[in-house]
């Protein structure tokens, strides 16, 4: 029987899935006594330092964990659960952490993006029972804006490199934490889990230890899920925003069936965008959840879902907030959220104004959950001009003329699908969005979106030289040699497909191979 702490936020559903998967039972903390009697602890942390230890005081579990930690019995703290080991965080100053190790909670100051996420490698230190099976030179899945900082080096279990080499696992006695996410990183997270489970697994260590790690670049695929005119729920692919064909919506796939098998092909991420979203309630969208439910069941790498996460009033008057429709897509399996059209109206009131309210969807979520858990989804459709001096946006000098030969562009945000423009631009959306609060970017193109033509370069590397946290490209990968040119001619950190993924034109295997020893990735 395994003892799982959780305190209310965050995607735990995927942890008890790879627990269960492993064969074992989890049993839920719902008491203090729950922690004093468990034998194993997990104790999987998402979210913010300083919510996080307010919910663990409110609910009377500060003690008792300090009791079990104390006791020696087996503990492993994931991500913020390894957090609360120390003894305070930069993410919440003046709040003090559990302070069973010495040692502070820091952001990264480096000159590279933040949040640090994707896969990355690790450097043991020290044998550990968790090394078990393991050969050293394993990609696990990191998703984080702080790092913990140990007085006691020997403490450290692992370290990573980012920007700077930091300590990314801890080990004292048989309590245990790991920067990384052990249930999102496929097999060899897993892997890493049942070494805890077991009772008798010898403390190892693995046969390579590499002298510098990398984050890999990421190769997202993409289902655009909605109904179709049958009632179903099935993955589709707009040409342009338009997802019909003769009439009838393009139907590729079930989105259950598709994700389990970009996993088993080696994709990095995958996101689900619920592009009928903005007209149903999302609390009632009951399919999308069991669509999330579902896939975490079987599918171990981090998963986005997007469409309708908004404030909402019902028609009997009842008010539901961003943040309650967030926290349901979270508990049903979703690692993090990403938010299109209202982020464009989020970024304009808030440039109107001048001021952070702290209530907008961006805010109210990253606040609860951290920041590397929004995504801004942007859709932006090219605009020619002739002289740059003529409009008060971000242009930029272009390769690929207009209709009249111009030589300047900018990139014109929309909402509702593409199907309404605004006076924004997509390089000061992503800046304002960061500014809310924001971790990524998803940076679509509608210009470019069922071309085949490759990514829109320029585009990327505006809003990627704008803003300091991750950008992922999307819209218009034809081939795998587009993959590699985005990665090589851009800053980007990943690269998202649907359609050439969907109809089997380029599987990811396919990109993964073509991109092994030119670019860093995950095999």
């Amino acid at each position: 029987m395994i003892t799982l702490l959780d305190y209310g936020a965050g995607n735990v559903r995927s942890v008890v899935n790879a627990i269960e998967s492993l064969g074992e039972t989890v049993r839920p903390v719902e008491t203090p006594q729950d922690i004093l009697a468990a034998e194993r602890l997990i104790f999987p942390g998402v979210g913010a330092f300083g919510s996080m230890m307010e919910i663990l005081h409110a609910r009377g579990y500060v003690a008792p964990l300090k009791a079990y930690l104390e006791s020696g019995r087996p503990f492993l703290g994931i991500c913020l659960g390894m957090h609360a080991l120390f003894e305070e965080s930069e993410e919440a100053l003046g709040v003090p952490g559990l302070g069973l190790m010495k040692g502070r909670v820091k952001r990264f100051q480096i000159d590279r993006a933040v949040p640090h996420i994707g896969w990355n490698g690790i450097k043991p230190r020290q044998a550990s029972p968790l090394f078990s099976g393991l050969q050293g030179n394993e990609k696990f899945y990191f998703v984080h804006s702080y790092h913990i900082a140990p007085e006691d080096s020997g403490v450290i279990l692992t370290t990573t490199d980012y920007g700077y080499e930091f300590a990314s696992a801890v080990q004292q006695g048989r309590i245990m934490g790991t920067q990384f996410h052990p249930e999102k990183s496929g097999a060899n997270g897993r892997r890493i889990l049942k070494n805890f489970l077991s009772a008798d697994t010898p403390a190892v260590m693995p046969d390579l230890v590499p002298a510098q790690t990398r984050l890999a670049k990421r190769i997202i695929a993409c289902l655009d899920v909605r109904t179709n005119d049958q009632g179903d729920l099935v993955v589709t692919k707009g040409d342009q925003y338009d997802v019909r064909e003769e009439g009838q919506v393009r139907n590729l796939g079930l989105p259950v069936d598709l994700a389990l098998r970009y996993y088993r092909e080696g994709a990095d991420e995958i996101t689900f965008l619920n592009i009928t979203g903005f007209r149903d309630f999302p609390l009632e969208d009951m399919p999308m959840l069991e669509v999330l439910k579902q896939t975490s069941r079987n599918v171990f790498v981090p998963l986005t879902i997007g469409g309708g996460i908004r404030n909402y009033t019902d028609k009997n008057g009842r008010t539901y907030s961003a943040l309650e429709v967030a926290a349901e897509y979270f508990r049903s399996g979703a690692d993090k959220i990403s938010i299109g059209s209202d982020a464009v109206l989020i970024a304009e009131a808030y440039l109107r104004s001048g001021q952070m309210t702290g209530e907008s969807a961006i805010e109210a979520i990253s606040r609860v959950y951290g920041s590397q858990a929004v995504v801004i989804s942007i859709d932006p459709r090219r605009v020619y001009v002739a002289d740059p001096q003529t409009v008060p946006h971000k242009t930029v000098e272009t390769s690929i003329p207009g209709p009249n030969g111009e030589r300047y562009c900018w990139y014109q945000c929309t909402i509702m699908g593409g199907r309404e423009g605004r006076e924004m631009d997509a390089v000061t959306l992503a800046r304002a969005c960061e500014e809310l609060g924001a971790g990524e970017i998803l940076l679509n193109c509608i210009d470019r979106d069922g071309t085949n033509a490759g990514f829109d370069l320029e585009l990327i590397n505006a809003v990627k030289a704008a803003v300091s946290i991750p950008v992922i490209a999307s819209s218009g990968a034809g081939c795998e040699a587009h993959f590699h040119e985005v990665f090589t001619r851009t800053e980007a950190e990943s690269a998202l497909a649907a359609g050439i993924f969907h109809r089997r034109e380029v599987p990811i295997g396919n990109v993964k191979a073509y991109l092994q020893g030119r670019v860093e990735i995950r095999p």
